[in-house]
């Protein structure tokens, strides 16, 4: 019915590129086995930022579980920089080679997707933050989305789909339909009061037919309980949207509406989101869910144990070495890592590349979302600015 492959099919290897399958059938036919080791690495990160979030980990573990496979992976939700490999595969070609193709995009648009949250968690600071795209997308992946949204830093996210996997509710209050459908706002307004849970905030949608700061003064008079106002003007409509923002906060203040909170979803982009510094919370929408993916690669480093490589590329295995304090890091071969110390601040560095499958079999613990987020909240605090 929808043009999507199964999850047997992605498992099986058959959603690769052909030339893998011609590479595998080569190798079985001229009885070629050799133990290889390959990493994923990105040598660049979008529009030149200094540091990716990586995310698709439990999806990478499940995709490779069963094959006769060594795997090792930084932790879900590890940050990471370019040239730096975040997993390790190590066994005979021929058992992997039509699953690198599922891989890196399991790896790729998880990771393009966390990071972008990320980056507009350390812009928003301690506002409320959502994730509202996912009708951007195909919704086959929608539950994906929102998890690498969250896990990168959104407080919450819209698509119902994403709770069994999140382990959280999805957060929404009421769209422009809704206002439209019954003809009246304050109306609209109170019959959601009057019928959904008490337990989902009170926030009124407040630019369907009038000025924004009429309607909001409108939904507070309307309401006993309204938690906030939402702005979602189209871009043809909006004209000033800081002005807007300040406007609406004026009225509500002076009428002694200061608790309500005000919310800007719809168009909310990097660039602009400082300037709307003045609003209580964002729901961002394409910016978060059609971020540009990370461009992993996988590359043979070695083969059967000697340093092989492709032109660009750094052969034979490596480790990460993170220092947890200051997250500075270096690769050094993983056949010679020992203890060492941190050139920055002195404290001692942490293998990053940490077994995750060995000869087949899942051996690390996958964490719930919710444990993932804290560790790249953790690590945010520990990162300068963007950049």
């Amino acid at each position: 019915m929808f043009h999507v492959a199964s999850e047997e099919d992605i498992k099986a290897g058959k959603t690769t590129d052909v030339y893998f399958i011609n590479t595998k059938r080569v190798l079985e036919e001229k009885g070629i086995s050799k133990r290889v080791v390959a990493e994923v690495t990105a040598s660049s990160l979008p529009k030149g930022y200094a540091w990716g979030v990586l995310a698709g980990i439990e999806e990478a573990a499940r995709l490779l579980e069963g094959y006769n496979l060594d795997v090792y992976a930084m932790p879900e939700g590890s940050i990471f920089y370019p040239l730096e490999p975040v997993m390790r595969i190590e066994g005979d070609y021929k058992e992997f080679a039509v699953l690198e193709t599922p891989l890196l995009g399991l790896l790729c648009q998880a990771s393009g997707i966390a990071t972008k949250a990320a980056r507009f968690r350390k812009l928003a600071g301690d506002k409320i933050l959502l994730s509202f795209g996912i009708r951007r997308m195909h919704p086959a992946i929608a539950p994906m989305i929102d998890r690498a949204a969250y896990i990168g830093g959104c407080d919450g996210f819209s698509g119902i789909a994403a709770e069994r996997i999140i382990g959280e509710k999805a957060r929404g209050t009421m769209p422009h339909a809704l206002i439209i459908t019954v003809g009246d706002q304050v109306k609209a307004w109170r019959y959601f009061d009057e019928v959904v849970e008490k337990d989902v905030p009170r926030i009124a949608l407040v630019d369907t037919y009038c000025d924004e700061k009429q309607e909001a003064v409108l939904a507070a008079e309307a309401i006993e309980n309204l938690y906030g106002v939402r702005l979602d003007t189209p871009s043809s409509r909006r004209g000033n949207m800081k002005r807007i923002l300040e406007e609406v906060r004026w009225e509500l203040d002076v009428r002694g509406y200061k608790h309500v909170k005000i919310f800007i979803s719809g168009g909310v982009k990097e660039e602009n989101i400082r300037e709307l510094s003045l609003a209580d919370g964002f729901g961002v929408g394409t910016s978060i869910s059609a971020a540009a993916t990370i461009d992993f690669a996988l590359d043979i480093v070695e083969v059967e144990g000697k340093p092989a490589a492709k032109r660009g590329k750094f052969s034979i295995a490596k480790a990460v070495l993170r220092c947890p304090r200051c997250l500075h890091s270096k690769r050094v071969p993983a056949r010679e890592v020992k203890e060492h110390t941190c050139e920055r601040c002195g404290s001692t560095m942490e293998n990053m590349l940490r077994p995750l499958i060995r000869q087949g079999k899942l051996v690390a613990e996958l964490p719930p979302a919710k444990e993932i987020r804290d560790y790249v909240l953790q690590q945010l605090e520990k990162v300068e600015g963007i950049e």
